[in-house]
């Protein structure tokens, strides 16, 4: 039995999916995302090969943290200086960047290579129902 293995020349047409975070756990939706980015979910996965689509989160101030993780999780950055961590807390975060709590949730379920950063580059993060890809057609992934 072969293998059939996708090359990289072949991956020109990538499909647009647009994903309602309203109501839904926010690392559910990263995981359903991180899948798509990936090509997880094609039949022509193959693991060396950036065969992912583009993904539209949009709602993303609506998505739901369960547990107490509004008030014990913490969104560390450091300046590189002494003393010059900065700990932000997710009430805070989903408040004023909810977009950005969600490109840090689905950040985490990528891949740490240059895969998973070119796969990134294809997520679209937005904290209203309203995105400017409209043009795309992006198609509506139920969870």
């Amino acid at each position: 039995m072969s293998t059939t293995l996708a090359k990289p020349a072949e991956m020109t047409d990538r499909k647009w999916y647009v994903i309602d975070a309203a109501g839904k756990p926010m690392g559910r939706v990263a995981a359903k995302a991180a899948v798509i980015l990936r090509g997880k979910d094609k039949v022509t996965f193959t693991p060396n090969v950036d065969c992912g689509d583009h993904v539209i989160i949009v709602n993303c101030d609506q998505a739901v943290l369960t547990g107490r993780k509004l008030e014990k999780k913490f969104h560390y950055t450091h300046s590189g200086y002494i003393g010059g961590l900065k700990a932000t807390q997710y009430s805070k975060l989903m408040e004023e960047n909810s977009d950005k709590a969600m490109t840090l949730a689905v950040k985490g379920m990528v891949p740490s290579n240059t895969l998973g950063a070119k796969a990134l580059t294809r997520l679209h993060c937005y904290k209203g129902a309203d995105h400017k890809h409209a043009a795309q057609k992006p198609e509506a992934v139920a969870l």
